[in-house]
């Protein structure tokens, strides 16, 4: 089921949000707040989270603060990959939650945290098994990502791609499993952790892995899991019956959606990460999953 929504992802992440169209998060705190009082017009219980920040940033948060946002929602969320770009060394883990904690009064949930096999499968073999011994009780959710790597056929979901060097190919390495479903060394020590910790897995149009992903999460004991709902999949001709066969297909589990992502032909530039012309329709979109999937 739908336990909770997340509002955007990484918004103070130029791979997901444009801030040199919006440099003060001005637009985006609108569309933010609009996108919040749709859902809670919807379903007024459910919690909405403020999508995932990455880098952890207190200023950015204050920023949300003085323009309204976290009035607007009832969850902050925070994304940190020590191992692979942050500019601080997994041990740090502690000092990062406690330093959010200090400049919020919302519960702080773990929507991603996870470590790449770009260098050594047993790089992420260490870090899932630190990660997990700095991290279990210390927030209400805790989402590794991811369960699959990410198809070396596929684009990342970043702005600048090849350009950023070994940045952009550690997004194809994040998975516990390869792409074609080989366990990695990391997967078998998952289960130690569950069901506190959960998953975060994105699914893309018509994902040929869903359904062995979810024999998956049922065999490593999985129970929370984040997942997203593509505001440009929307536009796709015959997006519902896909929609449809995702959430159906993931029911069983404790679900955080997030919703994001601007269709080309909504954004002040054509691309994912563009402040929309009218940042109405993603309150509508929003409202309407919540009406079709809570």
């Amino acid at each position: 089921m739908v336990e909770a929504v997340m509002l955007w992802n990484e918004p103070n992440n130029m791979s997901h949000w444009d801030f040199e169209l919006d440099r003060d998060w001005v637009e985006f705190a609108h569309m933010t707040k609009l996108a919040a009082d749709a859902v809670k017009a919807e379903r007024p219980t459910l919690p909405r989270v403020l999508g995932g920040i990455s880098p952890i940033d207190v200023n950015f948060l204050k920023n949300m603060e003085g323009k309204g946002v976290l009035d607007k929602v009832d969850v902050v969320a925070i994304h940190g990959f020590p191992l692979d770009w942050n500019h601080w060394q997994i041990h740090d883990w502690p000092e990062r939650i406690a330093e959010v904690k200090a400049a919020v009064k919302h519960p702080v949930w773990i929507s991603e945290v996870g470590v790449s096999t770009f260098g050594a499968e047993e790089v992420q073999e260490f870090g899932l098994r630190r990660t997990a011994e700095l991290l279990m009780g210390k927030a209400p959710r805790i989402h590794w990502y991811s369960l699959y790597d990410l198809p070396k056929a596929w684009p990342a979901t970043t702005r600048h791609r090849e350009a950023e060097g070994s940045s952009y190919y550690r997004h194809f390495y994040m998975g516990l499993l390869k792409e074609d479903g080989t366990p990695k060394k990391a997967l078998r020590h998952f289960a130690d952790y569950t069901p506190e910790l959960g998953i975060c897995q994105w699914f893309h149009f018509e994902d040929h892995r869903l359904d062995d992903a979810v024999q998956w999460l049922r065999k490593l004991g999985v129970k929370k899991l984040r997942t997203g709902l593509s505001w440009a999949d929307s536009h796709r001709p015959n997006f519902e019956p896909w929609f449809d066969r995702q959430m159906k297909a993931l029911d069983e589990f404790d679900v955080t959606v997030t919703f994001c992502f601007t269709p080309g032909s909504c954004g002040k530039k054509p691309h994912h990460t563009s402040p929309p012309h009218c940042p109405e329709e993603f309150a509508d979109f929003c409202a309407r999953m919540v009406r079709r999937y809570t």
